[in-house]
C-alpha cells in the first residue's frame, strides 16, 4: 500500500494509527436466507416493544461449557508498596451448562445450571419456568433454533399439563 501511494510505511502507519484503522481485522455478518425472516424479525421485535396484556414475554437462551477453575495456590494479599499476587495456574472442576430466561418488561432473569448441555436439562429448566409464572399469564417464549430447544419443545411440551404448554402456540412461522 506504501508503494502504491507514493508513501513511506511509516507514514501509512502513521495514518492507520491516527484514525484508528485495522485493515487487517475483518468482521463478517450473515443474514438468514429464511424468506421469512423479516416478518419473523417484526413478530419478535413487535414483542419485546408491545408485549400483550395478561402475557409474559420470555427470552430464553444457554451457555455451555462454563469452566468451574479455581487457583492452585491461595491469593498473596496486597501490602504496602506490594500489588495483590496470584499464581498463573489453576485447577479445572469440571464445566456446567447455565439455561437463562430474560423477562422482558422487568429485566428479572430466571436461570438454572445444568451438569450436562441435553433436551432433558433443558426440560426441567421449563418445567422451573411454569412454576415461576403466574396462572392467569400466557407465555411467549423466544428461542433460537438450536437442537436442545427443539427436542425439548416439540413433543414434550404438547400435552403436558402446565402453563408453558397452554400459552406455548408454535407460529406457522418459526416450525421451519
Amino acid at each position: 500500500m506504501a508503494k502504491r501511494c507514493g508513501l513511506s510505511q511509516s507514514a501509512v502507519s502513521r495514518v492507520w494509527r491516527a484514525f484508528v484503522l485495522q485493515p487487517h481485522r475483518a468482521e463478517t455478518f450473515q443474514l438468514s436466507k429464511d424468506p421469512l425472516f423479516i416478518e419473523k424479525v417484526r413478530d419478535i421485535v413487535g414483542l419485546y416493544l408491545h408485549p400483550p396484556d395478561k402475557a409474559l414475554v420470555l427470552c430464553a437462551d444457554e451457555k455451555t461449557q462454563i469452566q468451574a477453575l479455581d487457583r492452585s495456590q491461595p491469593l498473596l494479599p496486597m501490602r504496602p508498596g506490594q500489588a495483590e499476587r496470584r499464581t498463573h495456574d489453576y485447577v479445572r472442576h469440571g464445566t456446567t451448562s447455565l439455561f437463562a430466561a430474560l423477562e422482558v418488561k422487568s429485566g428479572r432473569v430466571l436461570g438454572d445450571f445444568h451438569a450436562r448441555h441435553r433436551s432433558a436439562g433443558f426440560r426441567k429448566f421449563l418445567d422451573r419456568l411454569d412454576a415461576a409464572v403466574p396462572v392467569g399469564l400466557d407465555v411467549h417464549l423466544i428461542l433460537d433454533n438450536y437442537a436442545t430447544h427443539k427436542n425439548a419443545s416439540d413433543s414434550s411440551l404438547v400435552g403436558a399439563s402446565c402453563a408453558l404448554s397452554r400459552a406455548l402456540y408454535p407460529h406457522r412461522r418459526f416450525l421451519a
